[in-house]
Protein backbone atom coordinates (compact mmCIF):
# COMPACT_ATOMS: atom_id res chain seq x y z
CA UNK A 1 0.00 0.00 0.00
CA UNK A 2 0.74 3.53 -0.60
CA UNK A 3 2.26 5.47 1.97
CA UNK A 4 1.74 9.29 2.36
CA UNK A 5 4.38 11.74 3.48
CA UNK A 6 1.54 14.23 4.77
CA UNK A 7 -0.56 13.37 7.85
CA UNK A 8 -4.38 14.51 8.00
CA UNK A 9 -3.71 17.31 10.33
CA UNK A 10 -0.80 18.67 7.25
CA UNK A 11 -3.57 17.58 4.61
CA UNK A 12 -6.10 19.61 5.86
CA UNK A 13 -3.55 22.99 6.78
CA UNK A 14 -2.67 22.80 3.14
CA UNK A 15 -6.68 23.14 2.53
CA UNK A 16 -7.12 25.68 4.93
CA UNK A 17 -4.12 27.66 3.64
CA UNK A 18 -6.40 27.43 -0.14
CA UNK A 19 -9.44 28.43 1.55
CA UNK A 20 -7.54 31.72 2.67
CA UNK A 21 -7.21 32.79 -0.50
CA UNK A 22 -3.57 31.13 -1.38
CA UNK A 23 -3.56 29.92 -5.13
CA UNK A 24 -2.71 26.16 -5.34
CA UNK A 25 0.02 26.42 -7.60
CA UNK A 26 1.87 27.90 -4.61
CA UNK A 27 0.60 25.97 -2.22
CA UNK A 28 1.82 22.82 -4.55
CA UNK A 29 5.49 23.96 -5.27
CA UNK A 30 5.66 25.06 -1.21
CA UNK A 31 5.02 22.14 -0.07
CA UNK A 32 6.50 19.79 -2.60
CA UNK A 33 3.19 18.02 -4.15
CA UNK A 34 1.60 18.40 -7.78
CA UNK A 35 -1.38 20.46 -8.24
CA UNK A 36 -3.52 17.33 -8.74
CA UNK A 37 -2.68 16.46 -5.33
CA UNK A 38 -4.20 19.04 -3.92
CA UNK A 39 -7.31 18.75 -6.03
CA UNK A 40 -7.30 15.08 -4.81
CA UNK A 41 -7.01 16.01 -1.20
CA UNK A 42 -9.93 18.75 -1.64
CA UNK A 43 -12.58 15.57 -2.92
CA UNK A 44 -11.67 13.58 -0.09
CA UNK A 45 -10.69 15.93 2.71
CA UNK A 46 -12.70 19.35 1.59
CA UNK A 47 -14.63 21.05 4.62
CA UNK A 48 -13.84 18.45 7.13
CA UNK A 49 -12.13 19.10 10.31
CA UNK A 50 -9.01 17.00 11.87
CA UNK A 51 -11.12 14.78 13.77
CA UNK A 52 -13.51 14.01 10.98
CA UNK A 53 -10.65 13.06 8.77
CA UNK A 54 -9.52 10.28 11.36
CA UNK A 55 -13.03 9.11 11.75
CA UNK A 56 -13.27 8.80 7.88
CA UNK A 57 -9.92 6.63 7.80
CA UNK A 58 -10.97 4.27 10.22
CA UNK A 59 -14.31 3.81 8.44
CA UNK A 60 -12.27 2.76 5.69
CA UNK A 61 -10.47 0.51 7.09
CA UNK A 62 -12.68 -0.95 8.78
CA UNK A 63 -15.19 -0.97 5.38
CA UNK A 64 -11.63 -2.92 3.79
CA UNK A 65 -11.82 -5.29 6.64
CA UNK A 66 -15.29 -5.95 6.35
CA UNK A 67 -15.25 -6.16 2.42
CA UNK A 68 -12.03 -8.96 3.01
CA UNK A 69 -14.08 -10.85 5.29
CA UNK A 70 -17.77 -11.23 3.38
CA UNK A 71 -14.87 -12.08 0.36
CA UNK A 72 -13.55 -14.76 2.12
CA UNK A 73 -16.92 -15.66 3.16
CA UNK A 74 -18.69 -16.02 -0.62
CA UNK A 75 -15.15 -18.30 -1.73
CA UNK A 76 -15.85 -20.35 1.21
CA UNK A 77 -19.58 -21.00 0.06
CA UNK A 78 -18.58 -21.39 -3.70
CA UNK A 79 -16.07 -23.93 -2.46
CA UNK A 80 -19.03 -26.17 -0.41
CA UNK A 81 -21.41 -25.49 -3.61
CA UNK A 82 -18.64 -27.51 -5.46
CA UNK A 83 -17.85 -30.15 -2.94
CA UNK A 84 -21.28 -30.40 -2.54
CA UNK A 85 -22.10 -30.92 -6.30
CA UNK A 86 -19.37 -33.41 -7.19
CA UNK A 87 -20.74 -35.93 -4.21
CA UNK A 88 -23.92 -36.01 -6.10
Amino acid sequence: MKRTRFSEEQIIGVLKEAEAGAKTADLARRHGVSEATIYNWKSKYGGLEVSDARRLKELESENAKLKRLLADTMLDKAALKDLLAKKF
